[in-house]
């Protein structure tokens, strides 16, 4: 099992690895024949029994169009009488390499290519999208186009898998320049690409698959050049095994949480039970005293200490020394979730970023205090913000709609520059740390759109960091995914609109179960 995450590659990238196959020796036709044996294997898993089928394969003139041809060739003799129709949009004498190729050996083994589309092709249960790959520079054109708009209209009943990417979908970017395919399913190969886990196009891409094809991983996997990163239920599965049978509560981490005051009891009371049931062995919550008593009537399970407070019922400043004598005796501190903001609670939450020997995870009104300030993670200590984009604005000055338009770099430049780990919210939230790696996560749901989920995340990254403090990537990672998985999990059951943050809760023993224990599939 591979425990780290996957890495993903740019089209750039994508060619480098292959050309370097090639110069090893496995020559770029096999390669071909691997991509389109991969997608027939997943036309026999999924549409069987195939001989009994219709498909249609529309084929560009590139190596997408050559691995068409081929995926063609290999159904037309391994499942005879399957109906299969084949369609270029583009003009044979275009073809070159090893698409050239695999139409002669398409006419080699008696199927031609068909004229255009018959009334009788509408009929058919696959369409096979092998018109245009993740090469494609702004918006498909010509017969290209001509052949998305037949896939996405003429073909009413028919399940369309994509190869490698839905045709006019950008590979660089994960944009949509113009029409694209509308798949059911994707196969790629080698490794997932840009477009395969940034929105807007890795919500259009169907179930993905990435199919291995001869490619040594070692080309990639170890290439520290190669920065970004898909996280995958695989690599977090050891996370979530079955725990020690002699295992007691100090095994599992004590996190403590400075939350809360007057009126906002609610967000304390939530990262705590959220860092519970993600695990925590202990949980203590230090909050202004007037708050204490409605924090710890949420659960006995929550542990709580008194903190000076001001007048208004926010943390004072003078309970920054008990706040670090507290910490002394904990593992992690999360702090931000209600605090409020005053001119005090920005110089304590400045102070406490600076001066915690503890592992250090702020969010919410703690994020909002440091914004303006010059802070950065003082050396060899454990960091870790969570903002929104609307947070991430503020702490690097940067306007919320220029990091939205370019997420991964927001993250990763801030990363890098403060040494502190990024968890960037939003659709496909991003993991960036401070040696320049970044980590995509795949899970959430619209149904998280909700007050409280962000201080849930909070209390779970606390939870998981205490747990495995000798894993910390990846335990930040397992928090963001099991978040993400418990949102699409409460939506599935719920709906999207009635989800409210502590739903989240009643869903990570189902999350963690298909963690570590997921249903078989292809």
């Amino acid at each position: 099992m591979n425990l780290q995450p996957q890495k993903v590659l740019t089209p750039e990238q994508m060619m480098a690895v292959d050309l370097a196959t090639v110069a090893a020796g496995i020559p770029g036709l096999i390669l071909m024949e691997n991509a389109a044996h991969a997608v027939v294997e997943y036309i026999a898993h999924t549409c069987a029994p195939v001989a009994s089928q219709r498909i249609v394969i529309f084929c560009g003139k590139g190596g997408n169009g050559g691995d068409g041809l081929a995926i063609a060739r290999i159904l037309h003799t391994r499942f005879p009488p399957l109906q299969l129709d084949v369609l270029l949009a583009c003009d044979p004498v275009e073809l070159r390499g090893e698409a050239a190729v695999n139409l002669q050996m398409l006419h080699a083994a008696g199927l031609q290519i068909s004229p255009g589309i018959t009334p009788q092709m509408s009929a058919a249960n696959v369409v096979v999208d092998a018109v245009l790959g993740t090469g494609l520079n702004g918006a498909a054109g010509g017969r290209a186009l001509e052949a998305i708009h037949a896939m996405n209209t003429r073909f009413p009943r028919a399940r369309v898998i994509a190869v490698d990417i839905p045709s006019g979908l950008s590979g660089a970017t994960g944009a949509i320049p113009g029409d694209y395919v509308r798949a059911d399913a994707t196969v790629t190969f080698t490794a997932p690409k840009l477009c395969h886990v940034l929105a807007p196009a890795a919500n259009l891409l169907g179930e993905l698959l990435v199919a291995q094809i001869g490619t040594n991983p070692a080309l990639f996997e170890n290439d520290t050049a190669i920065w970004l990163s898909l996280v995958t239920r695989e690599s977090l599965a050891p996370l979530f095994a079955p725990r020690a049978r002699h295992a007691n509560k100090g095994s599992y981490g004590h996190v403590l949480i400075v939350a809360g005051s007057r009126g906002k009891s609610g967000a304390a009371a939530m990262a705590a039970l959220a860092a519970l049931r993600c695990g925590a062995g202990l949980v203590t919550v230090a909050c202004p005293l007037s708050a204490l008593p409605a924090i710890a009537a949420f659960a006995p399970e929550i542990m709580t200490e008194p903190l000076a407070e001001s007048e208004a019922g926010l943390l004072a400043e003078s309970a920054g020394d008990r706040i670090l004598e507290l910490a002394q005796t904990r593992d992690v501190v999360a702090i931000g979730p209600g605090l409020g903001q005053s001119p005090e609670l920005r110089e304590l939450v400045g102070r406490l970023f600076r001066n915690l020997e503890r592992t250090l995870i702020a969010d919410a009104d703690a994020l909002n205090a440091l914004a303006g300030t010059d802070w950065r993670a003082p050396a060899c200590s454990v960091r870790v913000i969570t903002p929104h984009p609307g947070e991430m604005s503020r702490l690097s000055g940067t306007a919320t709609a220029a990091i939205q338009a370019d997420r991964i770099s927001a993250a990763r430049g801030l990363a890098r520059e403060r040494g502190t780990t990024v968890v960037l919210k939003g659709e496909r939230t991003l993991l960036a740390f401070p040696d320049g790696r970044v980590w995509v996560n795949p899970t959430g749901s619209p149904a998280m759109a909700t007050g409280g989920t962000g201080d849930i995340l909070t209390g779970m990254v606390g939870a998981m960091l205490a747990q495995f403090p000798g894993d910390r990537d990846r335990a930040i990672a397992g928090a963001v995914y099991l978040h993400g998985k418990a949102g699409e999990l409460a939506a599935r059951d719920l709906g999207e609109q009635p989800v409210i943050a502590t739903d989240l809760l009643r869903y990570f023993p189902e999350g963690i179960r298909g963690i570590h224990h997921p249903p078989h599939k292809l």
